[in-house]
């Protein structure tokens, strides 16, 4: 049953999280496109469990994915890097993986934040191994939260007032 779940789960990450409505949408299922992982409000906080020994690949991984992001001539794609970072908590979960939460902010309406095409986008000769890389790492999909900035507490730049003498 274990491997099962762990299977399953691993397959609603690959496919984009279609599951997770309304915060994800899919393109109109009629559309023979792949379906796009996208975030409504400003911030999304993302935290999936990666295996301990495979932590080394999944940064690996995702390094490619800034690789991918920031090398593509789409203005919208090097946004997306500019705005995602991967941070790694330091403690192990009780089960022994290790949770690493993306931090996307801000983020692009629209764009899509699926790894998988990302990278098969960028490196379609590497597909099968990227894959390959990816699904042995991932252990499950902790939390997705997203929503709008509620108060931000970064200083507002002084107005320039002119003064005369």
């Amino acid at each position: 049953m274990k491997i099962r779940y762990a299977a399953l789960v691993s397959a609603w990450l690959l496919l984009g999280f279609a599951g997770l409505e309304p915060q994800i949408h899919a393109q109109n299922a009629s559309e023979s496109a792949p379906k796009k992982l996208t975030f409504d409000g400003d911030v999304t906080l993302w935290t999936v469990a990666i295996k301990p020994d495979k932590t080394q690949a999944f940064e690996q991984i995702m390094a490619k994915v800034g690789t991918a992001l920031a090398g593509s001539t789409d203005p919208t794609r090097q946004r997306q890097a500019a705005g995602w970072k991967v941070m790694k908590i330091e403690k192990p979960l009780p089960d022994g993986n290790v949770a690493y939460v993306h931090v996307i902010n801000p983020v692009i309406h629209d764009a899509d934040y699926t790894v998988m095409q990302i990278l098969y986008d960028a490196f379609p000769d590497e597909r099968q191994a990227l894959y390959e890389s990816y699904r042995d790492a991932f252990a499950a999909n902790l939390s997705m939260a997203t929503g709008p900035v509620a108060v931000d507490l970064a200083p507002k730049p002084a107005a320039n007032v002119a003064v005369n003498h």
